[in-house]
This record gives C-alpha cells, sequence and structure tokens, in this order.
C-alpha cells in the first residue's frame, strides 16, 4: 500500500473519532442515595506459600513454576496510590507485608504511614497469613493473628476491622465469633462455601448474613459475614488489568484503533445489575484482584479510574473506590433486615465429584510436627517469661514466626508442593532448637539455688528429645553402670496439676525411679516393638544424617506428678537385680488360646478380645459402662480421574473408587504385655499397619498407638487409610465434631440444617475436620475419641466412628498444585512411602459426663509435659538445685475447666477458656504491663486470674430475620 493511500486513511479515521485531548478522570464519587452502588475494591491475594516457597514468592525468584513477586506488588502500589487522592487498596498479608516494611527507607515509610491514617491503604485481617480454617487449633488462630495485630499496632496505631478469609476452603465457626467478632472485626468476607449452598443463597438473597458461631456467646458475638457470589476475583465480563493479562482494558483514546468506552461501560454495568439481583440493599462489592496481582498497580488503577468516571458519566449506577470498611458502614447504615446464619461452613464442594475434605488428613507428618511446636511454643513462652527475655540471646520469636506461616491455608492443609512443605518444616526445625536454647537455659536458672531472675550462664545443661516418638532419646541412653543417674526434669505448662506417665527408652534392666524428695517411684519396663525401633534406624538417619546407634531395649514407664506452671524432678539410675527395681512387663502370646477370651486392663477399665484377637469389650465397673465395639482398618481407592468425570483424589479432594477392609493377619498373634503401669496390647494388623494399645493404671480411656506405612501402590492405586471404632449404639445418622479445638458442632449424615443437600459422595461429602476430637451418643452413652493432630472424621454408619489416618495418592486433583500426594523418605538413595505415627484415644462416658473428659484431656494432649534431661555424676541434685516449681500460689491451682493460653513478658494476656457441659466457652481476658521480672510476680499470678472478669465489646447491633 503506497503512502497516499495511508495517509488518507489517517485522515478518514481523524475525521470520524475527533481530536484527542488530555481527560481529567473523575473518581472522586462516594456512595450514592437511591442508586446503585458498586464499591470497587482494589486486592491481592498472597499466599505465604503455595507452589513456591514464603520467600521465593516474596523476592519474585522461582518463576518458571509460578510467576509471581510480592515485592514488586507492594513497591509499585505505593506510587500508584499517590497518583489520585481517591484510589484505595487493602493488603492482608503481613508475613509479606512485614517483609517489605523493614527494608524501606524513613520517608517510604512516613508515606505509608500516610496513606494508612488517611483509609487509603487498608491493612485487613492482620494476621502473619489468612489461616486455614479447618486444620488449624485455635490457639494457633490466635497467636499469628496476634502477630500481625501487634505490628500494625505498634506501626500505625490501628487494629484491622474487617475478616478477610477469602481464599480457606470452607470456615469454622470458631473464626466468626472467637477471630471475628471477639478480635474486634465488624464483619467477616470469604468466599469458599458449598456449591449447593451457595445456589441457594443465590436465589434467596442469603449470601450476606448475621453469623452467629457460638450458642453459649450468643448474640453478643454476632459478626455480619459475606460471601462473594461467585469467587474473590473481579466480576464477570473480563475486567483482570494485569500487564499480561488478556481482557480488554478500556481504551478511551480516540487517536488510536480498538476505541471501546461504551462496551466496557455496558459490560460493567451488567455485572454490576446481576449482581445486585442477588444482594440485599443497593450496595455491592466488586473485588478487583486475586492470586499476586498488582505486580504493575499502575496497570490496574488506569483502568479503574476511567470505569469509574465512564460508568458514573453513564448514570445508570454509581461506582466508587473502596474498602471492605466503607462497604460495611454502607450495610449497616442501610438497616435490613439480614438472614442468620448458625454453626459453619464445612464442608466445601465446588462440584457433585469434588469435596475438599482430603486435606483435613493430607501431609499427617507436617500436621504433627505443627502441633507439637504448638503445644512447645506455649511452654516455651511461660518459661522465657519466668526467666526474662533477653535481647541477644535465644528468644521464642523464631519459632512464632514459623508457626504462623504454617497456619497458611496451604501449609498446615498439606496442600503445597513438596519442596514448599519441607520449607515450612525446615522453619519450625530452625524455630524449635532456637526456642529448645532458651527452654534449656530457663529451665537451669530456675532449677540452680542461688539464680537469679536474669541469669544468663548456668551451668547445668538440659538436652531434649524432639524424636521420643520414634525411640529416639540420647540422653536417656545413660551408662547407668558407672554411678550416674538420669535427671529428668518435668514441666507443665497448664494451670492445674497434672498425674501422668512417662516413657522414654533405656538400655538396662536394671533401673530405679525416684522423686525429687527420694522417695522410690514404681516403674516398669517394657520391650521396644520391632516395628519401632525399625522406624527408629530408618527416620533418625534420614532426618538427622547420623546413625541412631546402638538401639534401646526397653521402654521405661514410671507415674509422674506436676505441679500447675512448674516442674517436678525425677531420678533414673542402676540397681543391682537383687533390689527393688523397675518391673519387668510380663509377656502373653493369644497363640494357642483360641478356646479363651483375653483381659487386660489394670483398676476399673477392662478390655476383652476374642479368641479370634479382635477387641470385643469396653467395660468400666465405676461408671457400670459396658459396651460392644471394634477396632478395624480399611483404606480407600483414590479415584484416578479416567471415568466419565475427571475429578481425581488428591491433595484437596477426597474422592473414593471403592472402599476395602483390612482384614488382620491371623498368623500373627496377639503380644500382650502386662505390669504395675500399663498393659499393653501389641497387634501386627497387615505388613504395613501396626497397632498398640494401652491401658493405663487409674486412667479411664484407652492409647491407640498406630504405625502405618509404607502404604504399598504397586497395584497402582492411592489409598486412603482410616481407622474405624465400631459400636452397636443407635446414634440415628448423628455425630459431634470440635470447631478447630473449640465447640462441639451437630453433624447429620446427609443432610444441611440450612438447605437440602442432593448427596452424590455420600463418604466424602460426610467428612469433617477433627482437631481436638469427635464423639456419638445413643441417649445412653457417649463414645469419644481424641485425636494428636488435626485429620479427617466421620460417622458413615450408626454406631461407627472413623478417622482418616494417612493418604498416599498417585495423581494430581487438578486444583493448582499440579503434583500427586506421594510423600516419601529417602536413605542412601533409596525412598519409600512416608510412614506416619500417631495416637488416638478412646473413652466411653454415660450420656452428657464426656464433655469434661474430652475438654480436660483434650487440652493436655495440645500441651503434652515437656522433658527436659541432664546427666548427674554421684552427688545430691537437692544440694544444689531447685527439684520442684510452681509459678502457682501453693494453694491454688486453676480448675480443670480453665485453660491458661497465653504467658509473656512485658504485655500479656491470659485466655481463660470456661468450658460447660455442652461444650461451649467463654473467654476471659485480663491486659497486665510488666515492669519488673522478678519470680514473685508470676506467684501473684493466681490472684490476678481470680480478679479476671469478662471483657464484653461493644458490637454492632445487625439487624436479624428469624
Amino acid at each position: 500500500m503506497g503512502p497516499v493511500r495511508l495517509a488518507l486513511l489517517a485522515v478518514v479515521a481523524l475525521a470520524a473519532a475527533g481530536e484527542a485531548v488530555y481527560i481529567p478522570y473523575n473518581t472522586s464519587a462516594g456512595v450514592v442515595a437511591g442508586k446503585l452502588n458498586v464499591h470497587v475494591v482494589p486486592h491481592t491475594h498472597d499466599d505465604v506459600g503455595w507452589l513456591k516457597t514464603v520467600d521465593q514468592y516474596y523476592v519474585g525468584s522461582n518463576n518458571s513454576i509460578q510467576g509471581a513477586c510480592v515485592q514488586n506488588v507492594l513497591d509499585s502500589l505505593i506510587p500508584a496510590l499517590l497518583k489520585d487522592e481517591n484510589r484505595k487498596f487493602i493488603y492482608v498479608e503481613q508475613a509479606f507485608f512485614q517483609r517489605w516494611w523493614r527494608n524501606q527507607n524513613d520517608m517510604i515509610k512516613d508515606t505509608v504511614k500516610g496513606l494508612i491514617s488517611s483509609g487509603r491503604l487498608e491493612l485487613i485481617n492482620g494476621g502473619m497469613c489468612m489461616h486455614d480454617e479447618a486444620t488449624v487449633h485455635y490457639i494457633d488462630m490466635i497467636d499469628q493473628t496476634t502477630l500481625g495485630h501487634k505490628f500494625i499496632k505498634e506501626e500505625f496505631g490501628q487494629i484491622p476491622r474487617i475478616g478477610w478469609q477469602i481464599d480457606p476452603f470452607g470456615h469454622s465457626a470458631v473464626q466468626a465469633y472467637l477471630l471475628g467478632a471477639e478480635v474486634g472485626f465488624d464483619a467477616f468476607y470469604f468466599f469458599r462455601i458449598d456449591y449447593q449452598d451457595r445456589d441457594t443463597r443465590k436465589e434467596t438473597k442469603e449470601l450476606e448474613v448475621v453469623w452467629r458461631g457460638s450458642k453459649s456467646f450468643g448474640s453478643s458475638a454476632d459478626i455480619f459475614a459475606g460471601i462473594f457470589p461467585k469467587n474473590y476475583e473481579p466480576p464477570p465480563g473480563d475486567f483482570y488489568f494485569e500487564v499480561d493479562d488478556d481482557s480488554p482494558v478500556v481504551q478511551d483514546d480516540p487517536l488510536l484503533f480498538d476505541y471501546n468506552v461504551e462496551e466496557r461501560v455496558n459490560d460493567f454495568v451488567a455485572a454490576a445489575l446481576a449482581q445486585a439481583n442477588i444482594t440485599r440493599t443497593n450496595h455491592i462489592m466488586f473485588t478487583m484482584g486475586t492470586d499476586f496481582k498488582y505486580q504493575y498497580a499502575e496497570s490496574w488503577f488506569r483502568n479503574m479510574d476511567k470505569l469509574i468516571h465512564y460508568v458514573n458519566k453513564d448514570g445508570r449506577i454509581n461506582a466508587l473506590y473502596s474498602t471492605p470498611s466503607i462497604y460495611t458502614d454502607a450495610k449497616y447504615a442501610a438497616n435490613e433486615q439480614w438472614p442468620l446464619k448458625t454453626n459453619d461452613f464445612f464442608p466445601y464442594a465446588d462440584n457433585p465429584n469434588a469435596y475438599w475434605t482430603g486435606y483435613f488428613t493430607s501431609r499427617p507428618a507436617l500436621k504433627r510436627y505443627v502441633r507439637m511446636m504448638s503445644g512447645y511454643y506455649l511452654a516455651a513462652r511461660q518459661l522465657e517469661f519466668f526467666k526474662g527475655k533477653s535481647k541477644s540471646g535465644p528468644t521464642t520469636d523464631y519459632l512464632g514466626d514459623a508457626l504462623a506461616l504454617a497456619q497458611h491455608h496451604d501449609a498446615v492443609t498439606g496442600t503445597e508442593k513438596q519442596h514448599v512443605a519441607n520449607d515450612y518444616a525446615k522453619r519450625l526445625s530452625i524455630g524449635y532448637t532456637r526456642a529448645q536454647e532458651l527452654v534449656s537455659t530457663s529451665l537451669a536458672c530456675l532449677t540452680e539455688l542461688g539464680s537469679k531472675s536474669h541469669c544468663s550462664s548456668p551451668t547445668t545443661k538440659f538436652s531434649q528429645c524432639l524424636l521420643l516418638n520414634i525411640t529416639y532419646c540420647p540422653p536417656s541412653q545413660t551408662d547407668f553402670s558407672k554411678g550416674k543417674s538420669l535427671v529428668v526434669l518435668v514441666y507443665n505448662s497448664l494451670g492445674w496439676k497434672r498425674e501422668d506417665v512417662l516413657r522414654v527408652p533405656v538400655f538396662s534392666d536394671s533401673i530405679v525411679v525416684h522423686d525429687s524428695e527420694g522417695r522410690e517411684v514404681e516403674s516398669q519396663l517394657l520391650p521396644i516393638a520391632s516395628a519401632s525401633l525399625n522406624i527408629r534406624d530408618k527416620h533418625v538417619k534420614a532426618y538427622l544424617g547420623t546413625s541412631p546407634g546402638a538401639k534401646p531395649k526397653f521402654w521405661l514407664a514410671f507415674p509422674v506428678s506436676v505441679p500447675p506452671l512448674g516442674f517436678n524432678t525425677y531420678f533414673v539410675s542402676s540397681m543391682k537385680k537383687s533390689a527393688s527395681v523397675s518391673s519387668k512387663s510380663t509377656i502373653y502370646s493369644s497363640q494357642g488360646s483360641e478356646n479363651s477370651n483375653l483381659q487386660v486392663g489394670q483398676g476399673n477399665l477392662k478390655l476383652q478380645y476374642n479368641a479370634a484377637g479382635a477387641f470385643s469389650l469396653y467395660s468400666d465397673s465405676r461408671t457400670l459402662i459396658e459396651a460392644n465395639f471394634e477396632q478395624k482398618y480399611k483404606y480407600y481407592i483414590g479415584q484416578d480421574g479416567n471415568g466419565s468425570d475427571p475429578q481425581a483424589s488428591g491433595a484437596y479432594i477426597f474422592r473414593p473408587n471403592g472402599t476395602v477392609p483390612i482384614k488382620t493377619d491371623s498368623q500373627v498373634p496377639l503380644t500382650v504385655l502386662r505390669g504395675p503401669i500399663v498393659d499393653e496390647v501389641h497387634q501386627q494388623i497387615n505388613s504395613w499397619i501396626y497397632q498398640i494399645t494401652r491401658v493405663y493404671k487409674g486412667k479411664d480411656y484407652v492409647e491407640t498407638e498406630f504405625i502405618v506405612g509404607p502404604v504399598p501402590t504397586d497395584d497402582g492405586n492411592g489409598k486412603e487409610v482410616a481407622a474405624e471404632i465400631v459400636s452397636n449404639m443407635a446414634t440415628n445418622k448423628t455425630f459431634y465434631t470440635d470447631s478447630s479445638g473449640r465447640d462441639f458442632i451437630k453433624r447429620i449424615r446427609d443432610y444441611r440444617s440450612e438447605w437440602k443437600i442432593e448427596v452424590h459422595q455420600p463418604i466424602a461429602g460426610n467428612y469433617y475436620p477433627v482437631n481436638l476430637g469427635i464423639y456419638v451418643e445413643d441417649g445412653n452413652k457417649e463414645l469419644s475419641v481424641l485425636v494428636d493432630r488435626s485429620i479427617g472424621g466421620s460417622s458413615i454408619k450408626d454406631g461407627q466412628i472413623e478417622l482418616m489416618l494417612h493418604r498416599r495418592l498417585l495423581h494430581d486433583d487438578g486444583r493448582g498444585v499440579a503434583e500427586a500426594l506421594n510423600e516419601t523418605v529417602c536413605l542412601d538413595n533409596q525412598c519409600e512411602g512416608l510412614i506416619i505415627e500417631g495416637k488416638y484415644y478412646l473413652k466411653i462416658d454415660p450420656q452428657g459426663e464426656g464433655s469434661r473428659w474430652r475438654r480436660t484431656f483434650g487440652q493436655e494432649i495440645y500441651s503434652p509435659l515437656l522433658l527436659a534431661f541432664s546427666e548427674q555424676d554421684g552427688g545430691n541434685w537437692a544440694n544444689s538445685h531447685i527439684p520442684k516449681f510452681s509459678a502457682m500460689d501453693p494453694t491454688y491451682s486453676l480448675p480443670d475447666s480453665v485453660a491458661l493460653l497465653t504467658l509473656q513478658m512485658e504485655v500479656f494476656f491470659f485466655g481463660l477458656l470456661i468450658y460447660t457441659r455442652l461444650e461451649s466457652t467463654r473467654i476471659f481476658q485480663l491486659w497486665q504491663v510488666s515492669t519488673s521480672r522478678e519470680y514473685s510476680q508470676t506467684r501473684r499470678l493466681a490472684r490476678s486470674l481470680r480478679q479476671a472478669y469478662l471483657q464484653t465489646k461493644s458490637v454492632q447491633p445487625w439487624r436479624r430475620s428469624a
């Protein structure tokens, strides 16, 4: 085409379009009465680890996996906000924001403070991460939220107003009332609820509700909750404005081709009217952003400026830059009546065959590690308080930060890539190492006579045994024959006295135990099972890189009594065999006794096994409870995605393709160990499942230890392994599961109280998260099971409880992680499936009497006794050390219905949980500023606690429809 022809075309184009001029976009609109107001909320959702590690996401490395750089988001956001005083933005994840903040100069910090104080940049939710709500414990939810809110308060003098849990896979009642209303939030916004529930709510305009998450708090903890109609992304109509997005930009320059203002305005108005048709009041919210967006923020704001300007010129609706706080205030001012929501939003499904209930169990080893570190962190902060926090010495800070990251909804959930899971575990390990040093020093300071509160260089050396669960504890491998003795210091982080049984691995069979007053303590030696030793040999070398050394021969079990918020000391030493030594367990095999039943247990509780070696009868002479039931195992075959519906079972999704009962190997007899402290029944269920059932003297519950794995996959099938407790109780489809370790919520199979469910997945669709426990009842008795980590659980048949213990799958479920959930452990260049060791606890009570045990013992599971070991070579420990200590008034112990949540230096928070028979809770709060680190202050703790009163905050009186 020649130059004359080109010139002619240009003249025609200019004549048609008119002359281009500078356009001052008017973005100053506020709420307009009588019009549909569209609140445009710019945001980004930044996972603190998922496909990349948290640090990789921040700096923008490893982009071959995902192009994401949070540093770019925050760097480009500030100048973009400064270009127009009407622009607004919300930011959530403090783990990223704090990384960015500490690298900014004073000028940038002052600018950001101005943006925040003016409301143009709002920090909402405010935790270090957007935590999960299914597999997290409420104490961890509090801790990670506290870390973020503390920073925001100290740096900016503000407290977040809004809960913004837009991506977790289902939502808990505890989040609504404890981490919502009780935190001080005015509203709570989220996205993921069951697709059938969402469709129903759209029809009835009930996507926005008043959520009452707690029966005991009632209306005092109501919170306004908004559920997004589709997702947390921009509305339908292609409104994505990242520089590499495919959506059409708003092109308003008449000198350029593809001028599309009218088209873009029409698309925006159409989306607004569609959303208004399912929303009450004349206010709707458009979430303008999604995962890791605004890496070049100006690209988004430029287009939103134009949309607001031209939409408002069009006049059909009113668009404004907004935040969830502004939106909430507008909703409140509308004086609308809102539907009432109770209970929670579990389970979550996004289509008929995709229930996100597999992640309740995914990565069970990581889940257990997080739970162990959480309980350890609680105890370590107490000891840090007693000693006094040092700026130069070890602290609990790193562990607190690592635990905060681990609560993310793609961390403890087990829904991250393997290298990211490894990163979370690495951070926890580093945090534990630093906290362990602090704990050891603090205990040494507390025990040494003459030590002062600012003790920095104690001479006593304490060590700890993190791998005690796999029979590895180097301190207890002391050679007692040379006159040495093992000092076992037992710390109790709870506010009430505890009686428990300790177990440590030892070599010698000539051992005696004494308490802190020199009295001999009854003890028992139990041979260590080969299954436990096999785990020890493989995993110690795999984790530590060194051989574990000689194998211990016995578990030494002995009872301990520990004061509240304090410690007691025990001594393990050698004794001639002719003297009084630990009792060896008598060993009994069921082989050859086919015609007789076997009974184990001491005291009131007895367990009976039938002639086939199956657990058949539970009897408690104190409560007169007698019940028949069995313990079984089975596995679900994971759907491979090759059917008519390609949905596979994976890290998120539980989609079983058949159930296979696991039959106990009848050729392997039961092994029974009896003694004065504990009776044990060992069962080799099959080649990859081993079970130990324990009944302790004086205890009224059953402890079951399981070792599962490596789960075989040589048949080409992924497997999801579950334990079953089967009784003849008539439970009428009803069971109860805890909500994040707090209130128990009633569940009914194939039923939802607020909408009619169409059942497509009768197993996966009836699974619920279990953090504390699960129970069933029949009007006469309650069967309760408590767990040592978060797992999935259900009652698929009447009288039955099942717990999913392990998952090993061969296919990805298509929800973004792009990896099969196939965890392995590698040693000497050979890898095999992950082995899981864990425990669950079982008890049967008369109807209405189980809540006390579930609450008190559940707290003890979360906060196990902390063990520290030292060595005594002759001499008398009591001459140079304090063998027993309590921070509580010696005449007082908190009742077992009250739990002390947090005790730490400077400003500290005491959370007291009052548990009622109905499983509901109350929180008491006391804020106190500590200016002295003397131990005498901590001894006044009990008196302070008794003076605490409930601090109720004023809440907005949202109008509720019945």
